[in-house]
């Protein structure tokens, strides 16, 4: 079978069939938190941080499987969705607590002139970690992502709402109503905020993920259970692709061979992903699979190395 069963690049419109896609790439998206398979003591890190209430920190390359901890200890534990703060370069606490849209109240006084209307609960809406730390009967699951890109200041910045997890919205503190209802992250749900305090009575879950590319403040580290993720050997691959794929994976074989290559390039230094695996994979032993030099071909293009261009 030659790899060509789906773009030609001649231009002629035809009908294809594009077969069943990834079982992690099918939308709406299901996450199947039992295919996540823990490394050797990340239970017991994830147990010390529920036992401690405090963050779980988790270092690893890219792909190591950091962001799945939490969709399974959300699963498992009947957490609800975990929430997600994806961290860049331009963000800031005050943004993850709460949102306010000065400009756009503003505009809206403006229209209502003299009528008086002037409610400040349409411009709020509550962050991610605002809204993780609302009182509720079980702790919410948050997710904050890559905080090593944070800029260099927000780290230290969160010590004071991680160490008693509580905020203030000054815009509410103010405000001549004690009681304003202000909707959640991710959501329409509304909570009442009382005099512009946000007070958990559970500490959320929190995990935060590093791809290990800055240093932490030793005030941040400490009030965090750090995991280091490990560099995967071929067995616990094996058991990755079998709890992906729903099927035993055969020693010797083609998948196997894959496995085996993509430790030993691990081993040599190589920055790789296990999603790349996964996706080789599915491609390279499906029934639609390119031959010889078309799949050579193909897996290079999907096991490139991820440093450099």
């Amino acid at each position: 079978m030659t790899w060509t069963p789906f773009y030609v690049g001649d231009g002629v419109p035809r009908d294809v069939d594009l077969g069943d896609p990834p079982p992690w790439r099918t939308f709406p998206r299901d996450p199947k938190p039992e295919r996540f398979q823990p490394p050797p003591r990340l239970v017991e890190a994830v147990n010390a941080a529920l036992a401690l209430r405090r963050p779980l920190l988790l270092t690893g390359a890219p792909g190591s499987g950091k962001s799945s901890v939490i969709k399974q200890v959300s699963a498992e534990l009947r957490l609800g969705d975990p929430l997600r703060w994806h961290i860049t370069s331009r963000s800031t606490l005050v943004d993850a607590l709460y949102r306010y849209d000065a400009l756009g109240r503003i505009h809206a006084q403006r229209l209502a002139g003299d009528s008086g209307d002037d409610d400040i609960a349409p411009f709020l809406r509550l962050g991610p970690l605002g809204t993780a730390l609302l009182p509720t009967e079980r702790p919410r699951a948050l997710l904050i992502d890559e905080i090593d890109k944070s800029d260099l200041d927000l780290p230290s910045d969160l010590l004071d709402v991680l160490e008693h997890g509580e905020f203030e919205i000054p815009e509410l503190s103010r405000y001549r109503e004690d009681v304003i209802e202000v909707r959640e992250w991710a959501g329409d749900d509304v909570h009442p905020i009382v005099k512009g305090r946000v007070q958990c009575d559970n500490f959320p879950f929190i995990v935060l993920t590093s791809n290990g590319e800055r240093d932490f403040p030793a005030a941040f580290l400490r009030r965090c259970i750090r995991y280091t993720m490990p560099m995967p050997d071929a067995e616990s691959l094996r058991r990755v692709v079998a709890a992906h794929f729903e099927t035993a994976v055969e020693s010797p074989g083609p998948v196997d061979s894959l496995i085996l290559s993509f430790v030993e390039r691990l081993r040599a230094g190589e920055s790789l992903a296990v999603d790349q695996l996964l996706n080789a994979v599915h491609v390279l032993t499906s029934a639609q699979a390119p031959e010889d030099d078309a799949a050579q071909d193909v897996k290079e293009l999907i096991l490139r190395e991820l440093t450099g261009a």
